[in-house]
C-alpha cells in the first residue's frame, strides 16, 4: 500500500501549485512576460500532475480482483509515466513555443513590479512544498546517495514531486533572470530565451522521471535486500535442503510477488512438504509485509 506520507506530500504540492498558478497567470496578463507565462503553464501542469499522482496512489490501493489477481499497485507507475509525458509535451513544449513566438513577435514588459512580487512569492511557496517533498524523500534514503535512492525507490511519487518542485524553483530563478536582463538591456530577447530555457528544464525533468519509472512499469525486481532476505529465511528452514532461484517482482510501491525454487528433504512426506511451505509463507509475510503472493516450486520427489 502506498504510504500515507506520499499521499500527503502530493496533496500539499497540489494545493501549493493551484495558488501559485493563479498568481502567475495574473502576473503574466499584467506584465506580458513570456517567462512568467511559461511559469504559469508550468504550475498549471504541476497541478494536473499532482492530481494524477494522487489518483495513482489511491487506485494503487484497490484490492486484488479476478482481472487483477496481484492488485492494482502498478497504477502508481502508469500515472507517473503519464505525468512525465504531460510535463514534457504540455509544460516543456508550450514554454518553448511561447519563447519562440516571443522572439518572432517581440513585446515589451509592463508592470515589472507585479512580476517580481509574484515570482518571489512563488519561490517562497515552492520552497515550502520542496521542503515537504525532501523530508519524505529523506525517509527513503537510509544513508544512500540521491541518485542511488531514486534508482532503488519503488514509490516514484516521492521523487516525482521532488523533481517537479526542483524544476519549479530553477525555473523561477531563470524567469527572474530573464525579466531583470530585459529591464537592463531594454530588449525582449532575454525574457523569450528564459521561457525557452524553462521549457528545456521541464523536458529534462520529464525524461529523467520517465527513465526512473520505466523499469518499474515493465516489471522491476524487488530490492536486493529483500531478495537476499527471502533466500536466508528459506535456507534456514530445517526441512529445506537447498534454495534455488528466488524471483521477486515489484507490482507496486508496497506489493511484491515472489517465486521460490526449493529442494526439500527427500525423507519428507507430501503432507509434510505442504506444512513446510505453509510455515515458510507465514514466516516470510511476517518479516516482509509487502509480500502479497508467494509461490513455491518444489524440486524433489517425496514419498507418497
Amino acid at each position: 500500500m502506498p504510504s500515507e506520507g506520499s499521499a500527503r506530500t502530493v496533496a500539499f504540492a497540489i494545493a501549493a501549485n493551484v495558488g501559485i498558478a493563479v498568481l502567475k497567470f495574473v502576473a503574466a496578463a499584467l506584465s506580458g512576460s513570456s517567462a512568467i507565462l511559461a511559469e504559469a503553464i508550468h504550475s498549471l501542469v504541476d497541478t494536473a500532475d499532482g492530481v494524477l499522482l494522487y489518483v495513482g496512489l489511491r487506485r494503487g490501493k484497490l484490492p486484488a480482483d479476478e482481472q487483477h489477481p496481484f492488485g492494482h499497485g502498478k497504477e502508481v507507475y502508469f500515472w507517473t509515466l503519464v505525468v512525465a509525458i504531460l510535463v514534457f509535451a504540455v509544460g516543456g513544449g508550450m514554454s518553448v513555443f511561447e519563447g519562440i513566438t516571443h522572439l518572432m513577435e517581440p513585446r515589451r514588459l509592463t508592470n515589472p513590479g507585479w512580476s517580481y512580487a509574484v515570482l518571489l512569492g512563488s519561490i517562497v511557496f515552492e520552497s515550502i512544498s520542496w521542503t515537504v517533498a525532501w523530508r519524505q524523500f529523506k525517509k527513503e534514503r537510509h544513508g544512500r546517495g540521491i541518485w542511488q535512492t531514486i534508482e532503488d525507490s519503488k514509490d516514484p511519487s516521492t521523487f516525482a514531486v521532488l523533481f517537479e518542485d526542483s524544476a519549479a524553483l530553477l525555473g523561477l530563478v531563470v524567469a527572474i533572470a530573464g525579466i531583470t536582463l530585459e529591464l537592463l538591456l531594454r530588449s525582449s530577447i532575454p525574457d523569450a530565451i528564459a521561457s525557452i530555457v524553462i521549457g528545456l528544464i521541464l523536458m529534462g525533468t520529464a525524461v529523467t522521471l520517465a527513465r526512473a519509472t520505466q523499469s518499474l512499469l515493465v516489471g522491476e525486481t524487488a530490492s536486493r535486500e529483500i531478495v537476499d532476505g527471502i533466500r536466508r529465511v528459506a535456507s534456514a528452514d530445517r526441512d529445506v535442503a537447498r534454495t534455488g532461484r528466488v524471483l521477486a517482482v515489484q507490482f507496486g510501491p508496497h506489493e511484491i510477488v515472489a517465486q521460490l525454487e526449493l529442494v526439500f528433504d527427500p525423507r519428507l512426506r507430501a503432507e509434510e512438504v505442504a506444512k513446510t511451505i505453509d510455515r515458510l509463507q507465514r514466516a516470510l509475510r511476517e518479516r516482509y509485509p509487502d509480500l502479497k503472493s508467494i509461490s513455491v516450486e518444489a524440486e524433489t520427489s517425496v514419498r507418497p
